[in-house]
């Protein structure tokens, strides 16, 4: 009875984790900073000049597109003004008719 009881109490070698980290604590991408204290927000110094370079590129993206956007826009506004000039711009007059004589 001694025996079964040290038996089931003891683990064998091959289930034992020989790391000192448990899967847990591993999981997120690589560099992430998941595994920190602080999560994602306080990573080392390379992850967040990352993610300041990944900001800053995105910022210039949308003023990249903003500007395309305002220059478009700018084009159309000169585009309707000049309809509106032709719309209402006064018919030009007919030249007078000559009559025929009939005498």
């Amino acid at each position: 009875m001694l025996r079964q009881a040290l038996t089931k109490n003891v683990k064998p070698l091959a289930s034992r984790r020989f790391l000192s980290t448990s899967a847990r604590l591993m999981t997120g991408e690589t560099g992430s900073g998941a595994s920190r204290p602080g999560g994602l927000r306080e990573g080392d110094a390379f992850t967040r000049r990352e993610t300041a370079a990944e900001e800053l590129y995105i910022k210039q993206e949308e003023k990249a597109k903003l500007l395309a956007i305002r220059e478009k826009l700018k084009q159309q506004k000169q585009h309707i003004e000049e309809l509106d000039k032709h719309m209402y711009a006064a018919p030009p007059t007919p030249l007078p008719r000559h009559e025929a004589n009939t005498t």
